[in-house]
């Protein structure tokens, strides 16, 4: 599935109270359009004392944000970015390389056929 938006990518946060943070993203769940940025959308889960955890407590973890709320971050650019997707072919039509461009032209990255086996 060709998404915007992948694992390990720095993002920026653009509505919600977060606006304007950056972070990489830890998890994507492309059925619920959610997306686990680092240090974003911080929230408390209260757990009960278990083998495992014996003291009990509250974890500080990181909730789920809208996919629609972040843009993937564009270095040269210094901010986040909409981004289309450019796809290359050679004379039979095979697809030789896709990749995610800025509207100011800046590339990405690149997936080559050879990259994602």
């Amino acid at each position: 599935m060709a998404c915007r938006i992948r694992k390990d990518q720095v993002v920026e946060v653009i509505a919600g109270a977060h606006k304007g943070a950056r972070g990489k993203v830890l998890r994507i769940d492309y059925d619920r359009e959610r997306v686990v940025v680092e240090g974003v959308n911080m929230v408390y889960r209260h757990v009960r004392p278990t083998r495992r955890n014996p003291q009990g407590g509250r974890l500080h973890k990181e909730a789920p944000i809208h996919l629609s709320n972040v843009l993937p971050y564009d270095p040269k650019a210094g901010r986040g970015r909409r981004v289309h997707f450019e796809v290359e072919r050679d004379n039979a039509g095979k697809v030789v390389a896709k990749r995610r461009v800025t509207k100011d032209g800046n590339v990405l990255d690149s997936l080559r056929k050879a990259e994602r086996a």
